[in-house]
Parts: structure tokens; C-alpha cells; sequence
């Protein structure tokens, strides 16, 4: 999820290129709402949001299903944001301009981690 359109649309034609069912949502309300509907296997998530931030999403996150993996990405790299998104569960953290591969691999390795993945191994 990302506040700007570009992202979300640059990061929904990489991820769906490379196979992955893509929800893009604009502002942190609007993907919990959509969380009511249905869950996502893994949230690539911007920390800077309109409304409620990536802190406050992947803290919501945490309390109602902990096993989803989040990926942290940030245009605003501010000191200590890295280490407290880490620290909160985060799988990854990840600056823009996002490099492709290493996103591609990030998630992967995510997935990988997944319990419902593991067990189905």
C-alpha cells in the first residue's frame, strides 16, 4: 500500500508480471477495510500514509494475525525507522526508489516464511 498512485501502480504491474495476485490501497483505512473481506498472504507497506501510518497499520497487523509478513518501504528514511519497523515484526525494510530484484527476492523470502507455506512443504 502506498499513497502515491505512480508506486502503486509501478509495484502492481512488477508484482503481477511476475505472478502474484496484486490489491493496491491508497491509505492504511482503506486496507482494513478491505482486510475484512479478505486477507493477503503478504502487505508491502509505506510508512508515510495518509490518516493512520505504516507504524500504526503493521501494529494492527501484528495484534490481529502476527503470521502475515510485512514488508516496510519508505520513501523518508528517517534514523531509527529501519531498526523499529524490524523490531515490530517487519520481514523487511526497503528504501525508493525500489531496486526490482531485490524487492522480487524480498518477497519471496517473506512467502517463504509463511507457516501456511512451510506446511505445505
Amino acid at each position: 500500500m502506498d499513497d502515491e498512485e505512480s508506486v502503486r501502480k509501478a509495484l502492481s504491474r512488477l508484482l503481477r508480471a511476475s505472478g502474484f495476485e496484486v490489491h493496491t490501497y491508497a491509505s492504511g483505512a482503506e486496507f482494513l477495510a478491505a482486510l475484512a473481506i479478505q486477507w493477503s498472504d503478504c502487505t508491502i507497506l509505506d510508512l508515510h500514509l495518509p490518516g493512520l501510518s505504516g507504524f500504526d497499520i503493521q501494529r494492527r497487523l501484528q495484534r490481529e494475525r502476527a503470521e502475515m509478513p510485512c514488508i516496510i518501504i519508505t520513501g523518508k528514511d528517517e534514523p531509527g525507522n529501519k531498526e523499529k519497523a524490524l523490531a515490530n515484526g517487519a520481514a523487511a525494510y526497503l528504501t525508493k526508489p525500489l531496486d526490482e530484484t531485490i524487492l522480487l527476492s524480498t518477497l519471496a523470502a517473506a512467502l517463504a516464511t509463511d507457516p501456511e507455506e512451510q506446511q505445505a512443504t
